[in-house]
């Protein structure tokens, strides 16, 4: 009986000094979690109705780190919407107001954003009816926030997938977030560090976005707003590709001249044709009395000096210089003389007609 009293000491104490390293589980899904980066919401928008009546539909779009879990709620309303990820980072949902629903022009919207155990959360700065305006109207008592600087790092040519990165330095403790002409929504630019904001926007296919598109910031304290309109435009024009570094469709290299010839098979008309020729002149030779064996003999011949008339004249020559496009594409172009282009030779196409370049 001491002895198991004992071992089970033992095996009590060998467990309490156990490593933590070998404990499954929690340690591991704790260092996990840990490593996840926050998720971000660049972007949150309605599209606002005419009047707010039940039956009324109100669409939500929310831009942020895709393979997340996108909700909101309006004050208000009866009940929370889940957004639906359309494509990766773009969320959208809408909402049927209902008669039991108290939602009004400037009901606050707050949307939050899962990813993991973290959760980024927004809340929509415009109004949910056309006409009441994008930003509060309130003056709220208190000295008013400033916006110092707002500059962009400019894009190359404003594609798809091209980033546009924003900064905004002001009144610290604030909210900031901007439009850009030609995106649907608006762009929400974290506080990293004390009155500086910054975000990084990544052009997506639906935009539209030039060069000069307008781009308005907002700094936002309680219901206190400022704003300001970026000074530069969005694409760097002295960086754009040269026309020379763009694929051009109708440039390319002659790769090869080919000599075309086509020859007559002297068919059935040549050789009738002789024949006939060859009749009269065997009439002739058989001194017009129409000798027969004379007059076979220069049908025979007129035959066969009739296929080569014909042959000859059916005999026919041409070129075809094949031009391998800068996109790759081959290309065939016909010449009836002799080129003076030779393989290697740079050309370009314009409606049929090859020059060099």
């Amino acid at each position: 009986m001491k002895i198991a009293k004992t071992l089970l000491s033992g095996i009590v104490a060998m467990s309490v000094l156990m490593p933590l390293a070998l404990l499954p589980g929690p340690v591991q899904a704790q260092q996990y979690n840990t490593s996840q980066s926050a998720p971000r919401i660049e972007g949150f928008n309605v599209d606002e109705a005419r009047k707010l009546a039940p039956g009324v539909e109100l669409d939500f779009t929310l831009y942020g780190t895709p393979g997340g879990a996108a909700t909101m709620r309006i004050d208000g309303a009866m009940r929370n919407l889940t957004l639906v990820e359309i494509e990766p980072g773009r969320y959208e949902g809408s909402y049927t107001i209902s008669s039991r629903d108290k939602i009004v022009a400037r009901s606050p919207v707050t949307a939050n954003l899962r990813v993991g155990n973290q959760v980024a959360s927004a809340v929509l700065n415009e109004s949910l009816q056309i006409g009441v305006g994008y930003h509060s109207a309130k003056a709220a008592p208190g000295p008013q926030p400033v916006i110092g600087r707002f500059d962009v790092v400019q894009s190359r040519d404003l594609s798809r997938g091209d980033d546009l990165q924003f900064t905004v330095r002001g009144t610290p403790g604030a909210k900031v977030d901007l439009v850009i002409e030609g995106v649907k929504g608006k762009i929400y630019l974290p506080e990293v560090s004390s009155g500086e904001y910054a975000n990084t926007y990544t052009i997506r296919t639906r935009d539209r976005i030039a060069a000069n598109s307008v781009v308005t910031a907002y700094l936002h304290i309680g219901e206190r707003t400022t704003s300001a309109k970026l000074g530069k435009a969005l694409q760097n024009v002295a960086a754009a590709p040269a026309p020379a570094d763009r694929i051009c469709a109708t440039c390319g290299t002659i790769e090869a001249i080919n000599l075309i010839e086509v020859k007559g098979d002297g068919n059935y008309l040549g050789t009738i044709g002789g024949g006939v020729v060859g009749a009269l002149l065997g009439r002739q030779v058989g001194g017009g009395n129409g000798r027969t064996a004379a007059q076979i003999a220069g049908a025979v011949g007129g035959a066969y000096a009739g296929n080569r008339i014909q042959a000859n004249m059916s005999k026919t020559s041409h070129y075809e210089i094949v031009v391998r496009s800068q996109n790759g594409a081959t290309q065939i172009i016909p010449s009836e003389t002799e080129p003076v282009y030779r393989v290697g030779d740079k050309v370009k196409i314009t409606d049929g007609v090859m020059a060099r370049t």
